[in-house]
């Protein structure tokens, strides 16, 4: 909390380092029982898959900064110790403030703290591995594997290392290393810092899938593939070296394609029932922190836009990088709408790819769930990213995995976990509705409507009626609701027309035509639109003729005139529309 008493906790916007986050005094949820909890279960190799923004990178330089042994000291004599006093690198200092206060200082009766500081520690972060070819890729992986052996360049300092492993270890902070070393630049690390420290060493990769689905839109997943499975294999399994390690990412990655042979993995994933509540905030974390910050007002909207989650065996989980936005734009600004915080992070660009490989049963299942429903799918979590687009259930467990889709039910059907999803909030449907119109005025444009426009022009009314209703039955269904979603249709269509000018809700005559179109010079013709929304089929009819009856009672041909066209050259549509029906008709 806040050092001064009458200034609020500044609130942690682009912080995601424990360390600096506790130093510098942010508003900080306490999830340090996660240590609590690891060590606890022992687990050899942890995997925890969360959708990005959770908390992963937090958790995860809070496990360095409690387990690192910054003390740089062996069992040498103390002369020995003060001779090395002077290379002693910068982040060797003592990190055990840092858990003042905090639920793992108190937890087990302080026991827990006995192994704050007495491990040797790596710690990589992948998430800077996003490029468009393999070359910088890979090129961005062996600059940060040298940065973290540079990071440890004391071991070399002290003569304990063999010279053939102190040539290798300096090939590889000065980024020199060959093709082998850096595939085993883990393993090699975790063994020169167990000889110096005496201990076996912590391996903590954050982010650990990026260069994965990097590489997978990019195309070059195989090559990725190969190294990362050697990456981590050597360093994962049968590693001496090793006390345990923890990875975060995304989404979980099949074993067959990464972790061959790995059989000490413990795979905590967003279905998982333990570890539910440290990744994003829970219901309580968020009322403590609107009651701090005096926003209680502000509660259900809060909770209607960024809750939904649930994790494990039920547990009710808020974004936290939203949260955390939306109370410090509050904070500011005290009547600010709600805003994507979370969209802003992303592409998005998995939603766009299932709307992109959609079949009828797929558009159906998207149009329950934007329309606040819920769809049933068959969930497994051994996935590969090669593998997510090729069948469109696998797209459904992406999007369920990575935090666009949410469980609020399961069952389970033979010996397979079928849950009910939905989208878990209204951010959420932000970004579903905002990719599915881009994705429908793509469409929009790409079309040839060659014969829509010689019908327009001709006045035929059943060939326009054809023509936009084979336009309407591709879009989703939630979109055809509404007059101004038509209005938007038909100006998108007409203004690929060349040579004229398209006019839409301008003042004219008595009231406000919806479209017109006009030639380029009054000899041509000009066309007016009035458009109308049915509720039901059967009001079609009914619809057309009063869009008519409108344009001469409001005199909309009045300016048309004035500029010239002459009254016969001038065709007046009403058209209607209920759902993907549409009915032309004109005078």
């Amino acid at each position: 909390m806040s050092p001064y008493p009458n200034i609020p906790t500044p609130l942690p916007i682009g912080t995601e380092f424990f360390d600096e986050m506790i130093e510098k005094g942010y508003y900080y949820i306490d999830k340090t029982l996660l240590i609590q909890e690891i060590l606890d279960k022992r687990s050899k190799v942890n995997l925890f898959t969360r959708p990005r923004r959770f908390g992963k990178t937090l958790n995860q330089t809070m496990l360095k900064c409690f387990f690192e042994d910054t003390s740089i000291i062996s069992e040498e004599s103390r002369e020995k110790r003060v001779e090395r006093e002077e290379w002693k690198p910068p982040w060797a200092k003592d990190k055990r403030h840092l858990f003042n206060g905090l639920k793992i200082e108190a937890a087990g009766e302080g026991r827990y703290m006995e192994e704050q500081g007495k491990y040797p520690v790596i710690f990589l972060t992948l998430k800077g591995a996003k490029h468009d070819s393999w070359e910088a890729s890979y090129a961005s992986l062996k600059g940060m594997i040298s940065n973290e052996f540079r990071r440890h360049d004391y071991v070399i300092k002290t003569g304990k290392l063999k010279p053939a492993n102190k040539e290798k270890f300096e090939r590889l902070v000065a980024n020199k290393g060959e093709p082998d070393d850096y595939t085993d630049s883990l393993r090699f690390l975790s063994e020169c810092l167990n000889t110096y420290h005496g201990k076996k060493t912590i391996i903590l990769i954050d982010e650990y899938d990026v260069p994965l689905e990097s590489a997978w839109f990019a195309g070059f997943y195989k090559s990725m593939i190969d190294f990362i499975r050697s990456f981590f294999g050597l360093a994962l399994k049968t590693n001496d070296s090793l006390e345990f390690a923890v990875l975060t990412g995304c989404l979980r990655i099949s074993k067959e394609s990464i972790f061959t042979g790995l059989n000490n993995l413990n795979i905590v994933s967003i279905v998982s029932r333990s570890y539910a509540e440290y990744f994003g905030f829970i219901p309580a974390e968020v009322e403590a922190m609107l009651c701090y910050y005096k926003m209680e007002n502000r509660r259900d909207i809060i909770k209607s836009w960024y809750n939904g989650y649930i994790f494990g065996n039920n547990t009710q989980i808020y974004n936290p990088w939203s949260i955390i936005n939306a109370v410090s734009d509050l904070k500011d600004f005290p009547n600010a709408y709600p805003k994507p915080y979370w969209s802003n992070t992303s592409s998005n660009s998995i939603v766009r790819t299932l709307i992109d490989k959609a079949d009828d049963a797929a558009k159906k299942d998207l149009e329950t769930l934007v329309a606040g429903g819920f769809i049933q799918k068959i969930i497994h979590e051994d996935i590969t990213y090669d593998e997510i687009d090729k069948e469109i259930n696998n797209l459904w467990n992406f999007l369920f995995f990575t935090g666009y889709l949410t469980k609020f039910g399961e069952s389970m059907e033979g010996d397979k976990i079928v849950l009910d999803l939905k989208v878990p909030n209204r951010e959420l449907h932000y970004i579903f509705n905002t990719k599915i119109e881009d994705w429908f005025r793509e469409k929009i444009r790409q079309k040839d409507y060659s014969k829509l426009y010689t019908a327009i022009l001709a006045g035929d009314t059943d060939s326009f009626e054809k023509e936009i209703s084979d336009v309407l039955f591709q879009s989703i269904s939630y979109l055809d609701n509404s007059e101004s979603f038509y209005h938007g249709l038909l100006v998108g269509i007409l203004a690929k027309l060349q040579d004229w000018s398209l006019k839409s809700n301008r003042e004219a005559g008595w009231g406000r035509s919806d479209i017109y179109l006009k030639y380029k010079n009054f000899r041509g013709k000009a066309i007016i639109f009035e458009l109308k929304y049915a509720e039901k089929v059967m009001g079609l009819e009914a619809k057309c003729d009063e869009a008519l009856a409108q344009i001469e009672k409001n005199k909309y041909t009045a300016d048309l005139e004035e500029d010239g066209y002459r009254p016969e050259n001038i065709i007046k549509y009403g058209i209607a529309f209920s759902g993907k029906n549409c009915m032309v008709k004109n005078i």
